[in-house]
């Protein structure tokens, strides 16, 4: 595993995303209105929409080509859909650099 260094707190609004890429894997990386942040691979199971371009609404992130909800803490997709994308380990340091485990 590898902590890899992809954003600062500063650069996402409350409810906004940012893209991150290593190599050939694309990660999208949110801010909840709590603050929190999540990392969840940028790509819906059902059909490949982009998530970074889905609306946060609590904890959840909603694809953006169908409104497939999916968990940004575990990657599960809520019922009736079914799948999973992967999500990444976050860590924000007290300067606000934003760091996920791939």
């Amino acid at each position: 595993m590898t902590k890899m260094l992809v954003a600062h707190v500063a650069d996402i609004d409350a409810k906004g995303s940012r893209t991150y890429r290593h190599e050939e894997l694309e990660i999208a990386i949110f801010k909840l209105s709590d603050g929190q942040i999540r990392a969840v691979e940028n790509r819906c199971p059902h059909k490949g929409g982009k998530l970074s371009e889905g609306m946060v609404c609590g904890t959840a992130i909603h694809c953006p080509l169908h409104d497939w909800k999916i968990d940004l803490k575990t990657g599960k997709v809520y019922e009736p859909d079914d799948g999973c994308v992967t999500s990444y380990e976050t860590e924000v340091d007290a300067a606000g650099s934003i760091y996920i485990t791939i």
